[in-house]
């Protein structure tokens, strides 16, 4: 019987390194969430800001392709601002557009499988139930086309992708949403003024990046819609907020859109809907958990958070 000496087995095969999920954009709401779902779900990932991953210059996404060698990429990184980016537009088409396609690319090249996110903002509002998958988009503002313009980019350099359409995010682990800003004025018995004159579909943040990974797993392709069943103008879930809180709900100040003097114009109808089925449960099924989080999380804010959030 032969003996295995201990270089012997340390001059053996050894096991490939696993190669991570990189996900860019990593310091904004759903880059955060991303990574704090890979970790529970024990996928090894690495993620990526502005300084490490420039999403817009090819050279930088492929010395970060080469240096992690991901199985996948997920692509967070964006020009969230709607209304700045109708005088911003250069740099907002930079991000949205330009950024995802050169994202596509190389992953195309490398055979490296591809998430990016788009938005119901592609769409004129024209409708009376909820917008599928193939509804033509056609965007009102500067952000929607950007928005728009990605998808056919991506799509056209690597079909193979996965772009998810999604809408009016909600979560209980950071303040910058709807529904903690309308909360919070509750709490401190502050009008909080929301438009009665629009309907959308509010979006549990924990539920897309959950189910986004679960089609970026499964190796599915082309455009999905991903947000919680329920249509609610934005004076509906504010309401609805102040509810599952038992706040009286009198501080909620229903204005028309228009009074609000955005810049950017739009949709007064985006509903998500899918032909590929409801995959996210409805939206009241996670807005009750989620406020009360987020009271747990108001009351023990500091002192000076709390005013400044008041």
């Amino acid at each position: 019987m032969q003996i295995l000496q201990v270089n012997d087995v340390a001059a053996g095969p050894q096991p490939a390194p696993v190669r991570p999920l990189l996900i860019t954009g990593a310091n904004g709401t759903l880059g955060r969430a991303f990574q704090r779902i890979c970790a529970i779900r024990g996928i090894e990932a690495v993620a990526l800001g502005r300084a490490e991953l420039n999403i817009t210059d090819p050279l930088s996404v492929e010395r970060a392709l080469v240096r992690y060698n991901p199985w996948a990429v997920v692509n967070t990184a964006g020009y969230v601002r709607v209304d700045d980016a109708e005088k911003d537009f250069e740099r907002c088409y930079q991000e949205n557009a330009t950024g995802p396609t050169v994202l596509a690319a190389a992953c195309a090249y490398r055979d490296i499988h591809f998430l990016t996110f788009s938005s119901d903002l592609v769409f004129d509002g024209n409708k009376s139930a909820a917008y599928v998958e193939s509804d033509t988009p056609r965007p009102l503002n500067v952000y929607g086309n950007s928005k728009r313009l990605a998808e056919r980019e991506v799509l056209a350099r690597m079909p193979q992708a996965l772009v998810v359409r999604t809408s009016a995010f909600f979560g209980p682990w950071d303040e910058y949403n709807f529904v903690y800003a309308a909360l919070r004025a509750g709490l401190h018995k502050q009008p909080f003024e929301a438009a009665d004159d629009v309907l959308i579909s509010p979006t549990f943040v924990p539920d897309l990046v959950n189910v986004s990974l679960d089609l970026l797993i499964d190796e599915e392709r082309g455009v999905w819609h991903l947000a919680n069943q329920g249509a609610y103008t934005w004076s509906d879930l504010a309401r609805l907020t102040a509810d599952m809180a038992s706040l009286d709900t009198s501080f909620v100040v229903p204005r028309a859109m228009q009074d609000f003097g955005l810049a950017a114009a739009r949709p007064v109808y985006s509903v998500l809907g899918s032909k590929q089925g409801n995959l996210l449960p409805p939206a009241e099924d996670r807005l009750h958990g989620c406020v009360s989080e987020m009271i747990t999380a108001l009351k023990n804010a500091p002192e000076e958070h709390m005013a400044v959030a008041s």
